[in-house]
């Protein structure tokens, strides 16, 4: 498989792979990881060549025929090379695509449990340690260690997400389980969220920021968020903010702040309070200028150069406390994540925060 399709493939959403921990090596030593697409029952005789296009939906027919003629695609069930472009696919047929294995930035490779019982599994995760696996990342991830703690079918099965250098608080289901009743009381508005935020400036009064968000227009950054009105195409998006500390960092103002996001749009907390004149510490997105950020991710700028530039290695964002209803008993639980060291080094939580 070349270089240019093996990336194509790496930006296959997370949420479509069933995943294998284990690095595959060949015989020439060439390292790779492997992930699997099972047929449904809507994609049932559909050619092969279309299936992966369908789901590669960033890669040309003309890189998915490279793909089968390198032997980049195999059945499971017989080990066989699939290279046929217009074979046919039956429903439930599983199908293996190899890639090969990414050099990984170094993360946090820890987690710990805050409680655990037949039906729910709550983590309190650091920051710098992605949740799934992405063109970067596959074995330094949350999803990755815990099947290296746990097994691989230790069926615990996530009910929201967290963003890579955002600490705190993680909710798991057992799959199949109670992990559907609990990521229906996430849709149903039923979880009750707190969130803890260093940010730049001295804010004060608390406030409703519901500013609609949606992809930043005129950005060159894809996953950028920003304000886009409703009729753009922009989602509603409501945060409450209530500032309960203050100190100086770097010779400047900070405020501690508690967020209730009421909404869960991508980047919410962090871009409401960019908006707002008060970036996220450490906010390698919304905290410089675009250039910044584009020149690591594009330019090959070493990521501790913009680091030290915003005197953090992560964004001051935790995910404090979690409150729902038991996806068994229904009864409401609550639970709190501690304040990381090295934001309390910058500031430390008042009494009764």
């Amino acid at each position: 498989m070349d270089a240019d399709a093996a990336k194509e493939l790496a930006l296959l959403s997370d949420e479509e792979l069933e995943l294998h921990d284990d690095l595959i090596v060949d015989e020439h030593g060439q390292a790779f990881i492997e992930f699997e697409l099972e047929v449904g029952p809507g994609h049932g005789g559909y050619r092969l060549d279309r299936f992966l296009s369908l789901r590669f939906t960033r890669m040309s027919r003309t890189r998915v025929h490279k793909m089968l003629a390198a032997g980049g695609v195999r059945c499971r069930s017989s080990g066989e090379p699939l290279v046929k472009n217009a074979l046919r696919l039956r429903v439930g047929q599983v199908i293996v695509i190899r890639r090969p294995a990414p050099e990984e930035p170094a993360v946090i490779l820890d987690y710990s449990v805050l409680h655990e019982d037949p039906s729910l599994l709550i983590l309190d995760k650091p920051g710098n340690l992605p949740v799934h696996p992405s063109a970067r990342y596959h074995r330094h991830t949350l999803t990755a260690l815990m099947r290296r703690r746990l097994g691989l079918g230790h069926g615990w099965e996530m009910a929201h997400r967290l963003d890579r250098e955002t600490s705190g608080v993680m909710a798991f289901g057992r799959r199949k389980g109670s992990a559907s009743q609990l990521k229906g009381s996430f849709f149903r508005r039923e979880v009750d969220k707190v969130y803890l935020a260093l940010v730049s400036g001295h804010l004060e009064g608390e406030r409703i920021l519901d500013d609609p968000l949606g992809p930043a227009e005129g950005s060159q950054i894809l996953i950028k968020v920003g304000r886009r009105e409703l009729e753009d195409g922009g989602l509603p998006a409501r945060t409450h903010v209530e500032p309960i500390a203050w100190a100086s960092f770097r010779d400047q103002p900070i405020t501690l702040v508690r967020c209730r996001p009421k909404t869960g749009r991508t980047h919410q907390i962090r871009v409401h309070l960019a908006l707002d004149g008060h970036p996220l510490l450490g906010d390698k997105i919304y905290a410089v200028r675009e250039q910044d950020f584009l020149d690591v991710v594009e330019n090959g700028r070493p990521v501790q150069e913009l680091e030290a530039k915003l005197g953090l290695w992560r964004h001051a964002l935790h995910a404090r406390t979690l409150s729902f209803p038991h996806p068994e008993s229904g009864e409401r639980v609550r639970f709190e994540a501690p304040w990381p060291e090295e934001l309390a080094a910058i500031l430390p939580l008042p009494p009764g925060c």
